[in-house]
């Protein structure tokens, strides 16, 4: 039988022991009245005093000989030692005939100093709360597999602290950007996961089906022409936090379900967009690391990101000329892939399908942006990669559009909205092309999208940013998976 299979047999044995004794092994009420962090703030005041109170939490070590034993128990605020003396309590044998490590317990007595120094609880009383029945890994050795510690995150989170700082940053990140947002009168609203044609992007969607109405649905890429929808009906300054899917590829900066907050922004455009960017990033780095002594440089895989404004603002095509010596404009179909030949980048038959900017997007993401390590904003892309997005008075070729690069990866997409119905339905029918000439990811005819906009929508400015990967970034984590509490995971063999 395996180590673990054998453990666990003897816990079992343990807990029928408890019932045979008259203990149960999971009781549903405790009488904690105290977190073991607010102990310990207020450890010399109430260790004078001898104040009584009781703590929980689990086990996270067991030890002691003869008439005295020591815990180390931890809840989420913080972890304090237990000092047991056989003197003191009646039940003492007890606890090496029915605890082990990772066990919840409740103790009950006054804070005092060891001979030693340390802050502890001299337990007067204490019950057990829950029976584990599997073994803790060690830190050492039991959770050594990277892909082993993202499907049983729950075991991550015991083991490894740094893991759950880091998922404690991702909230107070979220949290920073919502109070800058409301603080700018932005309202927080709420748009279909479901949806009759997916929009909003160029991406491959999920497809379900709705049994009672036999209806073929699919989830979301974005929340973008539902919330063009609410501005059209009167809102002007609006944003949503929420799930998105797309059905491609999974590598270090992208999940199959991920977290994006967009926002639409009436009477305003493209420009002032990035204005509101910038401000938001120093809000965001003040507030949600507020020890920091600077909180505007962030050391991201190795290099000190400043994000002091203003940013670097730079064109689409100037970035391909410098990186991949390419001549955008000038370039055909047959060009861009010779350059991805030439940099050795996979070329598939959907690759062969796609036009010469739909190529130069691939370029783009895989050699231009690795190089793009301090924030900056890449502005003016072709019309051809944004059938959403106003074109330029100053080249009709060109949309009043930015991507937002940060450490080498991209963090945001903005433009001045579309809100030509006229144009949008041509753009929408140009897409519909090339999905049928087998693109996936080209975007679907939205009838009823057009059909709003001809009711009229102001100008305005939306931005979409992926919040894993703003969070990864904000970490230095290594990938979006170490962000995400419960990331996808191929199914195990």
């Amino acid at each position: 039988m395996a180590t673990q299979d054998k453990i666990k047999k003897l816990r079992i044995e343990k807990l029928e022991a408890l019932g045979k004794a008259g203990f149960e092994g999971y009781p549903a009420q405790t009488k904690r009245d105290t977190e073991i962090g607010v102990a310990l703030n207020n450890f010399d005041a109430w260790s004078k005093e001898k104040r009584k109170i009781v703590l929980a939490g689990r086990i996270m070590s067991l030890r002691g000989q003869g008439g005295i034993a020591f815990i180390d128990l931890r809840d989420e605020s913080g972890t304090i030692q237990l000092v047991f003396k056989k003197d003191a309590l009646l039940d003492f044998d007890r606890l090496r005939e029915f605890l082990d490590l990772g066990d919840f317990i409740e103790a009950s007595g006054y804070l005092f100093k060891t001979q030693r120094g340390e802050n502890s609880l001299f337990v007067e009383g204490w019950k057990l709360l829950t029976k584990t029945l599997r073994p803790l890994p060690s830190e050492w050795y039991g959770l050594k597999d990277v892909e082993e510690r993202f499907r049983r995150r729950y075991l991550d989170l015991i083991i490894n602290d740094d893991v759950k700082k880091r998922l404690v940053s991702r909230s107070k990140i979220i949290q920073a950007m919502r109070d800058f947002l409301n603080s700018y009168g932005f309202l927080e609203v709420e748009t279909p996961v479901l949806q009759t044609l997916p929009g909003g992007a160029l991406a491959k969607p999920f497809q379900t089906k709705l049994n009672a109405l036999d209806l073929d649905l699919y989830l979301r890429i974005a929340p973008e022409l539902y919330l063009k929808r609410l501005i059209v009906g009167g809102f002007e300054k609006i944003y949503e936090i929420g799930r998105n899917f797309r059905n491609e590829g999974m590598d270090r900066s992208h999940n199959p379900e991920f977290t994006m907050m967009e926002l639409y922004w009436a009477y305003q455009d493209y420009e002032r967009l990035m204005t509101l960017v910038e401000d938001m990033f120093i809000f965001i780095l003040t507030n949600a690391f507020p020890q920091t002594k600077n909180p505007l440089l962030v050391n991201i895989n190795g290099n000190l990101i400043n994000f002091k404004k203003p940013w670097r603002r730079v064109e689409f095509k100037q970035v391909i000329k410098e990186y991949v010596g390419l001549d955008a404009d000038r370039a055909e179909a047959k060009d861009v892939l010779a350059k991805m030949k030439e940099r050795k980048m996979e070329i598939t038959k959907e690759h062969k399908k796609q036009g010469k900017w739909e190529l130069i997007d691939e370029l783009y993401k895989k050699v231009c942006l690795p190089n793009l390590i301090q924030p900056t904003f890449v502005i003016h892309l072709p019309v051809a990669l944004s059938p959403l997005a106003k074109l330029r008075t100053e080249n009709k070729e060109e949309v009043q559009r930015f991507l937002m690069a940060i450490g080498g990866v991209e963090s945001g997409n903005a433009f001045s909205e579309l809100n030509d119905p006229i144009d949008q339905d041509a753009r929408f029918k140009e897409q519909e092309k090339k999905r049928k000439a087998g693109n996936e990811e080209a975007s679907r005819y939205d009838k009823d999208f057009v059909e709003a906009l001809e009711y009229g929508m102001p100008p305005t400015a939306g931005i979409g940013i992926g919040l894993d990967r703003l969070v990864m970034l904000l970490t230095n984590a290594e990938s979006i998976k170490e962000v995400i509490f419960f990331p996808f995971m191929k199914k195990k063999q």
